[in-house]
């Protein structure tokens, strides 16, 4: 049914201005917190972890707002294979992406964090319209027309879909980076993988490691991005300063600041971060120590790069 929807979404913002499918996406938002029930009493438990500070309206207000930003959201991704160079700059301000491009011009791979704040797949096709190589590690669903639909959108960007979890993936990231190209990543949902426990809004969230030892084992730099949506409609992509990784970096210190910096900007924009994620989610079969980590990053010019694990 989702996809049915997307399908006919994009019927329909393709051909409408970009204006006009924010203002459908609003008023579908709407529609949507007032019938997903569940969603919206699962947004306002998740904030109440994170801002205990905050009166019920308060968190009411804000659930109001992520069910119109992700509304809006909708509509954007029908939009967006209108996006080329032009209209990026009419569309979007991007700030500190003169740094990442000189890396990659120098032929040096780029590892991207990022997380699911604002218009995360409008932030790829941004980063598509620079011509550079860019690859996506991508969790796919269990809807085949849902994973389709999606890497086609990206693909009009020129930007590449790696499967999570694929035979290949972990030739084709180290790939991605030796050849000078962009490896993004989202670091911040609870899924079903190697994990540490990092503070998250004061709590600790389990959080994917893997991304961050690929990032340290192959000595990559990297950076954090973000985006967010302005009131009147335009979006700001940030991008910060790339830092090399060492061999000898510790994953967790490097998780740790990752987390920092994307919860940092969900503060400033809570409305547009996904509350509906069970981020929180105990998963004690996918919880890796400390110790382990150590132990496995000991020697880790002994291992060859086929030896990098899948994150």
């Amino acid at each position: 049914m989702l996809y049915r929807g997307l399908v006919l979404v994009t019927a329909i913002g393709r051909h409408i201005p970009l204006r006009l499918a924010q203002f459908l996406g609003r008023r579908l938002g709407m529609v949507a917190y007032h019938i997903a029930r569940s969603e919206r009493k699962k947004a306002l438990r998740n904030l109440a972890i994170a801002f205990p500070e905050w009166d019920d309206a308060q968190r009411t207000r804000t659930v109001r707002g992520m069910f119109r930003h992700f509304g809006m959201t909708l509509f954007e991704l029908a939009w967006l294979p209108n996006l080329d160079v032009r209209k990026r700059d009419e569309t979007t301000i991007v700030e500190g992406i003169d740094e990442i491009l000189n890396v990659l011009d120098s032929r040096r791979g780029v590892v991207m964090f990022t997380a699911h704040c604002g218009n995360w797949e409008w932030l790829s096709f941004v980063m598509g319209t620079y011509g550079r190589p860019v690859s996506v590690l991508h969790r796919e669903r269990d809807q085949p027309e849902m994973n389709r639909y999606i890497i086609e959108l990206r693909a009009k960007a020129g930007v590449r879909t790696i499967g999570r979890g694929s035979t290949s993936s972990a030739r084709e990231m180290i790939r991605a980076i030796r050849e000078g190209g962009m490896l993004a990543f989202v670091l911040d949902q609870n899924i079903r993988t190697e994990s540490v426990k990092i503070p998250f809004f004061g709590v600790p969230a389990p959080t994917p490691i893997g991304p961050v030892q690929f990032a340290i084992r192959t000595e990559a730099n990297i950076s954090i991005s973000y985006i967010h949506r302005l009131p009147d409609g335009r979006h700001h992509a940030v991008f910060l300063p790339p830092v090399q990784c060492r061999k000898d970096d510790d994953p967790i210190e490097v998780a740790t600041r990752i987390t920092r910096a994307y919860e940092e900007q969900i503060r400033r924009h809570p409305e547009q971060w996904v509350w509906v994620h069970d981020r929180w989610r105990e998963r004690p079969q996918w919880d890796v120590t400390s110790e382990e980590l150590s132990r496995r990053g000991a020697t880790p010019r002994e291992r060859s790069d086929e030896s990098i694990r899948t994150p």
